[in-house]
Formats: structure tokens, C-alpha cells, sequence
């Protein structure tokens, strides 16, 4: 799995806006129409798709998942990280 250089995106105090598929067959991050999209396997209970969500992200971003903190969306498809 290849993921997009989001490393644009790691500017500290910067929010990152993405929408979240639970239970895909593979993990992965598209980008589609300037929105970012992403692919998790696990089950969106017990905040484990929550995550599986920071740890790509900050993968992708090429900062450690610690940097990354969700502020909105813990329940919804649409989540927002703030960038630290």
C-alpha cells in the first residue's frame, strides 16, 4: 500500500479535515476532489477505528501519531485533527 505525501499538511496549529470508511477490505488514503479519504479495516467501536485513522494519517503526514489529536467527529465519518 502506497500512501499520498500529505507531509504538506504537518503544520503545527494547522486543522485537517477527513472522511473515514470503516470496515474497507484494504487501509488507504485517496485524495478526490481536494478532500482526503480514508480506508480503515477495523470496527468503528471502542475507538479503534479512530486509531487506526491518527496512525495512517500521521504516517502519511510523516509526523509521529502524538502530533495528531482528533477535536471532532469522534463518532461521525467526518473527522477533524488539529495538528500539534
Amino acid at each position: 500500500m502506497s500512501l499520498p505525501d500529505l507531509s504538506h499538511l504537518a503544520i503545527p496549529g494547522a486543522t485537517v479535515t477527513v472522511r473515514v470508511t470503516p470496515k474497507a477490505s484494504a487501509n488507504g488514503i485517496v485524495l478526490r476532489d481536494g478532500q482526503i479519504r480514508m480506508n480503515v479495516t477495523v470496527v468503528p467501536e471502542g475507538g479503534k477505528a479512530n486509531s487506526a485513522v491518527q496512525k495512517l494519517l500521521a504516517k502519511a503526514m510523516g509526523v509521529p501519531k502524538s502530533r495528531l489529536e482528533l477535536i471532532r467527529g469522534a463518532t461521525a465519518r467526518d473527522k477533524v485533527f488539529s495538528v500539534s
